[in-house]
This record gives C-alpha cells, structure tokens and sequence, in this order.
C-alpha cells in the first residue's frame, strides 16, 4: 500500500495489451497505473459527453408551434438532464476512485479491507467493496426500507 502522495511520485510504464490477472501480487504499480488510466479514460469521455449536453442544451428555446413536437423536445431534454446528472455523479466516484490510488487504498474493500477482486474492478473501476460486502449492504437497505 502507498502513503498519501506517493502515487503520483511513480513513473509505471504498460504496455497496451497489458491486463491485470489474478497471478501477480494485487494493487502492485503496474496493476494500479492500469486502473488509472481507466478512471481517467472514462472520466475524460464523460466530460465530454456533458459537455456535448450541455452544449445541446444552450441551443435556443423551443420554437415549434405544435404541441406534441414541444412536450417531446421537453421529454428529450429532461432525459438529457437527467443524463448529464447521472455522468456527474459518475465524474464524482471516479475523483473519488483516483484518490483511493494515491493515497493506497485502491481495490480494498472499505468495510472488510480485503481484495475486492480484479474481474469485479475491471467491471466496476469505482467499486469501494467488495461482492460479499456489497450484497450485505445492500441486503441491509432492503431490510430497513421494508419497516
């Protein structure tokens, strides 16, 4: 494990048809810059998407005299709201995930400190527990919203 700042101090090379496996010793520098880079792919095209929304959103008013064409740009553009939301929040867990990497608690669960697990990371690069954690947590909400 790192200690704040240490992360951003490493100079990790991959190769392009690098994949992280089970074999090598987990959250290792190679393992680590992978799932940074990760992050930062999809935090780069998730601002841009946003960006593109925003950008379509700026686009006049609604100037169609019918109704139904009006109600469904509206429908459209409450989507894309909602959508540019969603991407947010997203933006927020990736920031959030990165810090993990730098200050070395990347790929632990945070209830269990245990692995989380490579598949459900490339799966799930925000992931913060793990499976098992996960479905109590989740098995926890359902029990309370049922009272």
């Amino acid at each position: 494990m790192f200690h704040a700042g240490e992360r951003d101090k490493m100079d990790v090379t991959l190769s392009p048809d690098y994949t992280p496996t089970a074999k090598e010793e987990f959250m290792n520098d190679r393992m680590l810059e992978y799932f940074r880079q990760s992050l930062l792919n999809w935090r780069s095209e998730l601002v841009e998407e946003s960006n593109e929304t925003l950008l379509s959103l700026q686009e006049g008013g609604i100037l169609e005299p019918d109704i139904a064409d009006r109600a469904s740009i509206e429908t459209d553009r409450s989507l894309e709201l909602r959508t540019r939301d969603r991407a947010r929040k997203l933006i927020g867990k990736i920031d959030s995930a990165l810090q993990r990497i730098g200050d070395g608690s990347y790929g632990y669960c945070e209830e269990t400190q245990e692995p989380i697990g490579i598949s459900r990371l490339q799966a799930r690069p925000i992931a913060t527990m793990s499976i098992e954690a996960q479905e109590r947590h989740e098995r926890m909400e359902r029990t309370h919203r049922d009272d």
